[in-house]
C-alpha cells in the first residue's frame, strides 16, 4: 500500500515539476505576457460597447464577441485576431501550470476559473480569425437552458448566479484592497495602480448585474433572462440614470485595459 502511495506522490511531484518546466519557458512566459496584453485590447473595444449601449447607438453585443467581430471589421482585423487568439492560447497554458504546480484549494481553483475563460476567450478569437461568427449571448443562453434541464436545474442555475456574485464581490474586493499587486513582480507605478483599481471595481459592477439575470432566469425558470454580460449591462439602462452607470463602466473597462497593459510588463509569470 505504502509503495502504491509513494508512486502516487513521485508521479505527482514528477507532474508539478514538469508543469513548474514548462511554466518557466521563455515562450510561455512571454506567452503570457501577450495574453495580458491581449486582453487589454479587448477590454478597450467592451468599453467603446458598453458607451455606445449607454448612448443609444450601435448594433453589436457588448461581449467578448461583439468586441471581436467589431475588430475583424477593421483593418488588419484579421491579422490581430490571430495574435490575440496566439496569447490567450499561451496565456490558457500558462495558467494550467500554475493549476498543476500551486498547492492551496483557492489558488488553484482561481487558476482552473481563469484556464476556462483563457481558453475560452482563444477559442472564439480563433473563430472569428477564421472567418466565422460567434455570439455570447446565445452561448450563454444555450448553456443556462442545458444546465436548467439537469436534474435540479433551477437551484444549479441559481448557485451560477451566486456564484457570479461571488467573483464579483472578489473583484471590488481587488481593486479596493489594491490586491491585484500581488500579481505583479514590482511596482508598476502609481497610474497602473489607480487604474487597476478603477478597472477591478468596475468589472465587479459589470458581473453584479450578470449574476443577478442568472439568479432572474433561475427563480423564473426561464433561460433567455441570461444573456451574459450584454444583457446585463442593457438591463442597467432601465435603472435611474442608468447612461450615467453605463458610461462609468466603460470608463472603467477602459482602465482596466490599461492595467492589463502594465499587467503584460510587471506581470508574475
Amino acid at each position: 500500500m505504502n509503495s502504491i502511495s509513494d508512486q502516487a506522490s513521485d508521479a505527482g511531484d514528477s507532474a508539478k515539476a514538469a508543469a513548474a518546466k514548462a511554466g518557466d519557458h521563455p515562450v510561455v512566459e512571454w506567452g503570457a505576457r501577450l495574453g495580458y496584453g491581449a486582453n487589454g485590447v479587448l477590454h478597450v473595444l467592451l468599453a467603446f460597447l458598453t458607451a455606445q449601449v449607454a448612448l443609444g447607438g450601435g448594433g453589436k453585443q457588448a461581449s467578448q464577441s461583439g468586441a471581436l467581430a467589431t475588430l475583424a471589421e477593421e483593418p488588419l482585423g484579421q491579422v490581430l485576431l490571430w495574435v490575440l487568439a496566439v496569447g490567450f492560447v499561451l496565456l490558457a497554458l500558462w495558467q494550467l501550470t500554475e493549476l498543476v504546480t500551486q498547492e492551496e484549494v483557492f489558488d488553484k481553483a482561481k487558476a482552473g476559473g481563469k484556464l476556462v475563460l483563457y481558453a475560452a476567450l482563444a477559442w472564439t478569437s480563433f473563430t472569428f480569425a477564421s472567418g466565422g461568427r460567434s455570439s455570447s449571448n446565445d452561448q450563454t443562453k444555450d448553456f443556462t437552458a442545458t444546465l436548467m434541464d439537469a436534474p435540479a436545474g433551477q437551484l444549479l442555475v441559481g448557485l451560477l448566479g451566486v456564484g457570479v456574485l461571488g467573483i464579483a464581490g472578489y473583484h471590488v474586493y481587488k481593486g479596493w484592497k489594491k490586491k491585484f499587486l500581488e500579481d505583479l513582480q514590482e511596482h508598476p507605478g502609481q497610474w497602473a495602480v489607480v487604474a487597476g483599481q478603477i478597472g477591478y471595481i468596475a468589472k465587479g459592477i459589470a458581473l453584479v448585474a450578470v449574476g443577478i439575470l442568472f439568479l432572474t432566469a433561475a427563480i423564473q425558470h426561464r433561460a433567455g433572462k441570461a444573456t451574459g454580460l450584454d444583457g446585463a449591462l442593457r438591463s442597467m439602462l432601465d435603472l435611474p440614470f442608468g447612461p450615467v452607470i453605463l458610461i462609468g463602466i466603460a470608463v472603467g473597462l477602459v482602465a482596466y485595459a490599461v492595467y492589463s497593459f502594465a499587467r503584460a510588463r510587471y506581470a508574475r509569470v
